[in-house]
């Protein structure tokens, strides 16, 4: 039976209030839906029950023109601060309370960037000058100096932007999402996208960071690649498989 959007939300709500798992729900703000940011559009993590798919949000891999893009097709959408939900957090979490609630067996997808051209974005967007007062203002660095923080045991506000594959790893390293794209090969995501919604989605630029001067030495991208190992080997298989992977059941078929 097919679900309208304003039931499923009734129902979520209903669920929340009465299921067993009403305590982990309320831990991830699950019951505060299609909360709207300032912009004037519903910021978080995209659940589509029709199509029993759901966005893993990574940040820096155009994740604002994926939400903008998605979120009048979405049935849960959860509040902002849970807008980078970890793929971990939702496989243990939300996945069975969806499956649990609503009888559906969700498939995730993320997307995933040069790990490199993702710390750059960082970088630009954080030497923005509207933040300059701000800890975050990262406009006093070089890129060298600003992928040192990064990478230091205590970096500063302005260089704690997380990881990619912590976001997108369980124990042991393994991929918890579905269906994984490269950032550089958007195509595959459109494609599999307008394949799952029956109809082209439509992407517009959002976010984009002001210009900055961001080469990073040999020296610093040798210790970078040590450093993220996993998570410039995944994107080297990703791309090696013209941009698209299914992690998830390929871990599971090892």
């Amino acid at each position: 039976m097919h679900r309208t959007g304003a039931h499923i939300r009734q129902h979520f709500h209903k669920a929340t209030m009465h299921s067993g798992r009403a305590a982990t729900i309320t831990k991830i703000s699950a019951h505060k839906l299609a909360c709207r940011s300032r912009t004037g559009y519903s910021m978080g993590m995209l659940i589509f029950t029709p199509q029993a798919l759901a966005f893993v949000a990574l940040p820096k891999t155009g994740t604002t023109a994926i939400e903008k893009a998605l979120r009048p097709h979405a049935d849960i959408v959860f509040r902002k601060s849970q807008k980078h939900t970890s793929a971990q957090r939702f496989h243990r979490r939300i996945r069975p309370f969806v499956r649990s609630t609503f009888g559906i067996a969700l498939e995730s997808f993320a997307v995933l960037r040069d790990p490199e051209d993702q710390i750059r974005s960082w970088y630009k967007y954080r030497c923005r000058d509207d933040i300059r007062d701000k800890p975050e203002f990262a406009g006093h660095l070089s890129f060298d100096a600003y992928v040192g923080a990064v990478l230091s045991e205590d970096p500063p506000p302005c260089a704690q932007i997380g990881s990619q594959y912590r976001m997108l790893s369980g124990r042991g390293g393994r991929i918890l999402v579905d269906h994984l794209f490269a950032y550089e090969r958007w195509d595959q995501l459109e494609t599999f996208l307008a394949d799952r919604f029956g109809h082209r989605i439509i992407f517009e630029p959002h976010n984009v960071s002001p210009f900055a001067k961001a080469e990073l030495s040999p020296s610093l991208q040798r210790k970078l690649r040590a450093a993220r190992r996993a998570e410039f080997d995944l994107h080297a298989r990703l791309m090696d498989t013209d941009g698209k992977l299914q992690p998830r059941l390929r871990n599971m078929a090892d």
